[in-house]
């Protein structure tokens, strides 16, 4: 167990994702150190927005602070609301060709008009730090070198901080979106474990997660996953991100796929919503820009990102 986890008082371990998304930033910082001499220039993350989405703008702005903290170079390109698809496709194209930008994000939603996919895939697969493009999916199917998308690796790693060795375990993922479920299944299924993929049309669903060691909920559902859906013990990486109705005043709160509340002390491991699985989107791609880095390079990604 790693000593990132901490016991709550009422007798579950809480799997804290701030500290270790604090761990993972440390390890890409002591990567980006160790390239940058290699480099002659630190590796370099460009984000593309477009609009202004307040949840997009809070993203991207911890997204730029967190990759200058760890030492690396940030290229913000901040697009009007009312651009249009060939334009921001022109713009990643220039981005593809500058060889001082090791990786590409492009805030996801964009607006209605532009069509995600033909902007994602306009990304050269060496700067997909994202994990998004049809090439980088189908590296991770072949199990082939590639870069793997950033939720479902953090998904992973906070589990085997969580249990060790995931060999065996048997998990279900709720969920069978593009951008979450799918990597999810595989990347748990690269760990050695039994993958269930569930999903809305799943039959009995309740009784499917409830074979789980460990359960993702990644549905955008509120508290959909009550505690008789959960084996006792079972460890609980949820995904979830809801904004509720916290009583008359108008206020609002966050709250994960899982009803959290009822599953404390019934969950073996639980990740808390927010603190849990959010900050470790952020982690991961800071070690995929340093991992694109080196590859781009020709060398071998630092061990220290082995984390």
């Amino acid at each position: 167990m790693s000593d990132i986890l901490i016991r709550h008082e009422a007798g579950a371990f809480l799997i804290d994702g701030k500290a270790g998304a604090a761990k993972v930033d440390a390890a890409a910082k002591a990567g980006a150190a160790e390239l940058t001499p290699k480099l002659g220039r630190a590796p370099c993350l460009a984000v593309v927005l477009v609009g202004e989405d307040p949840a997009s703008q809070v993203y991207v702005r911890n997204k730029v602070r967190r990759t200058e903290a760890a030492g690396m170079t940030s290229v913000e390109h901040r697009l009007p609301a009312g651009t249009g698809e060939a334009e921001i496709i022109a713009l990643v194209k220039r981005l593809n060709d500058d060889d001082g930008v090791d990786g590409i994000l492009v805030q996801l939603p964009l607006p209605d008009r532009v069509n995600p996919t033909h902007v994602v895939e306009t990304i050269h697969p060496a700067k997909d730090v994202d994990g998004l493009t049809s090439a980088s999916a189908g590296a991770l199917v072949q199990g082939a070198p590639g870069l793997r998308p950033c939720t479902p690796s953090g998904c992973v790693w906070l589990a085997r901080q969580a249990l060790g060795d995931l060999t065996g375990k048997s998990v279900v993922v709720v969920g069978r979106s593009i951008l979450v479920g799918k990597p999810a299944a595989l990347l748990f299924l690269e760990q050695n474990c039994t993958v269930t993929l569930a999903h809305s049309r799943t039959r009995d669903l309740p009784a499917v997660c409830a074979t789980a060691d460990i359960l993702v909920p990644a549905v955008g559902r509120p508290e959909m996953i009550k505690a008789d859906w959960v084996k006792p013990g079972a460890t609980v990486i949820d995904v979830g991100i809801n904004r509720i109705d916290a009583g008359p005043d108008g206020k609002t709160r966050l709250v994960g796929d899982a009803d959290f509340n009822a599953l404390v002390g019934h969950a073996g491991h639980i990740t808390p919503v927010p603190g849990g699985v959010g900050p470790m989107t952020i982690a991961m791609l800071l070690v995929n820009t340093v991992i694109a880095a080196a590859r781009r390079a020709g060398l071998e990604p630092p061990a220290v990102l082995d984390v």
